[in-house]
């Protein structure tokens, strides 16, 4: 069997760190082909060494000097700036693309892999959440197929029956550190508060987001586009154990459901090797150390960022760009101690109030939107 060539778009972030251990554990499948990273000169350096991909890319131009210095003694060609991951994806040799950078900068450089119509195992929410529509089409236009790598939208894809209609998902969720806190409480946490996630270990944006239930409204999004249902057809279920990933309810009435430990490396492997599945090293669930599974409604009033997404869902256009670019704001200032939580939802909701809204679904209008929406939501900061 020939060895897939992956290029990793983000591979110094938690999804990238995974997937070259799962590259690790079969390298007779896979090979770590191409490596980028935006920030983090001295992780991808020593993932250089070890794994010897073809090309490696740092996007922030001051870091170019350090990492082509550092590699100058292997065969391996070294690019810089946020134009080169855009070029990189293209290479005739790749197969797969991991698109597992974090936020808005991931979209552009997954249309370009979608144009030179490579499979892409999608771990950027931001690229369907922003643009789902363009990418959607895209995506059929080239015949490119997307495979989830996010565990929910893994677990919903898992449990797909081809011919038979969903009627309703049920994408679960932690509820994050702050579930059983009251609204009162909820007002005066920290980042440091919020970065103690209880199930999973992630990056900071994507943690705070789980905080939030903003990542949980990402899902939201992200599971419209991938499995074409109506946001009424898509339940959050507050499920604290992680142990039911997801599930899908058909129309007979039968539910489907994943269940696993909390390990990415599980999605992240499945989506390199659909439809078939591989060894994995790792725990394994154990169905008698388990006490209870508990299941709650989210609540929307203490956790208004979820219905903010699901509210830019229905209006549809470029709503959903706003929300994700005033997130991606919000979500930094508050990892730099600039504004209180409650600022978070409250300035998100002031932004898809005041920035334009457009039914145009091209690349020039999310692009644009984008750029309004956060010189809006930084100027109420």
């Amino acid at each position: 069997m020939k060895t897939k060539k992956i290029c990793i778009l983000g591979s110094t972030g938690s999804i990238g760190t995974q997937a070259l251990d799962v590259i690790s554990q079969h390298s007779d499948l896979y090979e770590a082909y191409v490596l980028t990273a935006y920030n983090n000169a001295d992780l991808v350096i020593e993932q250089a060494r070890k794994f010897s991909p073809e090309v490696v890319v740092i996007a922030n131009e001051a870091k170019y000097d350090t990492v082509k210095e550092a590699l100058s003694d292997l065969p391996i060609k070294v690019y810089t700036g946020e134009k080169a991951l855009c070029e990189v994806v293209q290479d005739e040799n790749v197969d797969i693309v991991l698109a597992s950078m974090v936020g808005f900068a991931g979209l552009e450089p997954t249309i370009a892999a979608i144009k030179a119509k490579k499979v892409i195992a999608l771990a950027n929410k931001e690229t369907l959440v922003v643009a789902g529509d363009l990418i959607t089409r895209l995506a059929n236009e080239y015949q490119v197929p997307i495979l989830p790598v996010d565990s929910e939208h893994s677990a919903i894809f898992q449990c797909l029956e081809p011919g038979n209609k969903i009627d309703k998902i049920l994408l679960t969720c932690s509820g994050g550190p702050f579930r059983k806190f009251s609204r009162e409480h909820i007002k005066h946490v920290t980042k440091d508060d919020a970065l103690a996630h209880p199930t999973w270990h992630m990056g900071a944006k994507i943690t705070i987001d789980s905080a939030t239930l903003m990542n949980k409204g990402f899902e939201v999004i992200e599971a419209r586009w991938l499995f074409g249902v109506r946001p009424e057809q898509i339940q959050v279920v507050v499920h604290p154990q992680s142990v039911i990933h997801s599930a899908v309810q058909f129309e007979d009435g039968a539910v489907k459901a994943q269940l696993g430990v909390p390990d990415m490396r599980l999605p992240i492997q499945y989506a390199f090797s659909y439809p078939r599945r591989l060894p994995l090293n790792g725990d394994r669930l154990d169905l008698f150390a388990l006490q209870d599974l508990t299941f709650e409604k989210p609540d929307t009033e203490r956790f208004p960022c979820l219905q903010l997404a699901y509210d830019a869902l229905r209006q549809g256009g470029n709503m959903p760009c706003i929300v994700n670019a005033a997130n991606e704001v919000v979500n930094r200032a508050f990892l730099e101690d600039r504004i209180a939580y409650p600022k978070i939802s409250q300035i998100i909701e002031q932004t898809m109030g005041k920035v334009e809204f457009s039914t145009d679904s091209s690349l020039e209008c999310y692009l644009h939107t984008d750029k309004v929406a956060r010189e809006y939501a930084a100027s109420l900061i």
